[in-house]
């Protein structure tokens, strides 16, 4: 499998609309080593989502994980606020996305193709999503708290929006201030501290 580099802010790839998975294309040989293409990449990055114009593909694929290893330095309680629990691999083709609970959640996101950066996003804290997997099987899941926010952060980019688009602005960081500066406080002391 060739190795694939992850495309950055700035590519068109990633302001595009990607196009949906044709039925027929569900369960072929070129599908499937696009799924293992991105969740290879997703996890050499290391990274709990990825879409596929993340890595130049302008279809309509999301792969999703979150592993107990990627939340280890969290504690209880911020694990816990964030509503953070590790989930098995997910890919979701042609990804249809609902809100259940619009409360806004807010939290430090990054991406992968805004490698070293990081600022408050707020997304919605419960949201389902439906669509297929790579065989063409139905897929539905229904989460809420950071399952929600990495779903609706990938299907994001299948419709060309990153988020910086969504960030509050105030608060965009370079990684190593973050870390420095912000993430051990609560988001009301960021937002209040930045006037975000």
């Amino acid at each position: 499998m060739a190795k694939h580099d992850i495309v950055r802010a700035g590519s068109p790839v990633l302001r595009d609309r990607a196009a949906e998975v044709p039925p027929e294309e569900l369960g072929t040989k070129p599908l499937l080593s696009l799924v293992r293409t991105m969740v290879e990449a997703m996890r050499r990055a290391p990274g709990v989502g990825l879409a596929a114009p993340q890595i130049g593909v302008a279809k309509r694929v999301i792969v999703l994980e979150d592993a107990e290893r990627l939340m280890a330095k969290l504690g209880p309680a911020e694990r816990a606020d964030r509503e953070r629990a590790p989930f098995p691999l997910r890919v979701v083709v042609n990804p249809v996305l609902t809100v259940v609970d619009e409360a806004p959640r807010v939290f430090f996101e990054g991406c992968l193709s805004v490698p070293g950066w990081s600022a408050l996003v707020s997304r919605a804290r419960e949201v389902e999503v439906a669509g297929t997997d790579e065989h063409g099987a139905p897929v539905s899941w229904r989460v809420a708290g950071w399952p929600a926010r990495i779903l609706q952060h990938e299907v994001d980019h299948l419709d060309g929006t990153l988020y910086v688009d969504r960030m509050l602005t105030r608060t965009f960081s370079h990684n190593e201030e973050a870390a420095a500066h912000w993430l051990a406080l609560p988001v009301t002391t960021v937002r209040e501290k930045l006037r975000a």
